[in-house]
């Protein structure tokens, strides 16, 4: 560990980390370098056992992350984040720009949906839908009300995957162009409707579902398949069963 390196990192983090896009823990800033984001700074409290885990897992980055990952004391690290993740490393990066991620949601033709999360309250449950976004290769995900869709732990839920896909909270009327399909229990049956790639897909808050606003909005309804006497199914869940129903074939 070269001391002065670690002190220089620590005042860098200190003057980077507001408005900056925390990245905690290694699958993070892995999918992040994969996908182009502006990391400022990564530090961790142990830069050979997280090279050690990124020749064993992804080793695409690991030539990056020997030039970029700066050591610091253990201690130091704690203090800049509420808990260390397990693989103690922590980065910054540069937050996309609004223009940027609402050109990429409204430019046309669309090959694959927007996900629409309205008035979303679980932070974990968001993270995870940005997940599945990018792994589906939706073309992005926006939320509507309060919650914000890049807060540290949705990121942390998301693994970073941000990065991978256009990440907007949006109210209602500035949604991008396309057809909204809204879920809900009063819906079409979705396995005998087909989904056009421009759609925009809403899903109702954990809680109270769709919000009266956004139902009549909707071009179309569609329910999922569920057993009787099942109440609903994970927001995650949701999301999964509609892209696969989407990208499956018709």
């Amino acid at each position: 560990m070269n001391d002065s390196d670690a002190a220089h990192a620590l005042r860098l983090w200190h003057e980077t980390a507001p408005g900056a896009v925390v990245l905690d823990g290694f699958h993070a800033l892995k999918h992040a370098l994969r996908f182009g984001a502006g990391v400022r700074l990564a530090v961790t409290s142990d830069k050979e056992s997280v090279l050690a885990l990124a020749a064993e897992l992804a080793d695409d980055v690991t030539g990056t992350l020997r030039r970029c990952l700066v050591e610091v004391p253990a201690a130091e690290l704690r203090a800049l984040v509420p808990q260390v993740h397990p693989t103690r490393v922590v980065a910054l990066a540069v937050r996309p720009g609004r223009p940027e991620n609402l050109a990429r949601l409204a430019a046309a033709p669309r090959r694959s949906p927007v996900v629409v999360l309205d008035n979303p309250r679980n932070l974990g449950n968001v993270g995870a839908v940005v997940r599945l976004a990018a792994g589906f290769g939706a073309t992005g995900v926006v939320t509507t009300g309060d919650l914000d869709p890049w807060h540290p732990n949705v990121v942390r839920a998301g693994a970073g995957l941000h990065f991978a896909t256009a990440v907007e909270r949006l109210p209602p009327d500035a949604f991008p162009p396309g057809p909204l399909y809204a879920l809900d229990p009063e819906g079409a049956d979705i396995r005998a409707v087909s989904i056009p790639d421009d759609a925009l897909l809403a899903f109702g808050s954990e809680r109270h579902g769709l919000s009266a606003e956004l139902r009549g909005r909707a071009d179309t309804l569609l329910a999922l398949p569920m057993r009787p006497q099942v109440s609903s199914y994970n927001l995650a869940t949701s999301v999964a069963m509609t892209l696969f129903h989407w990208g499956g074939p018709n």
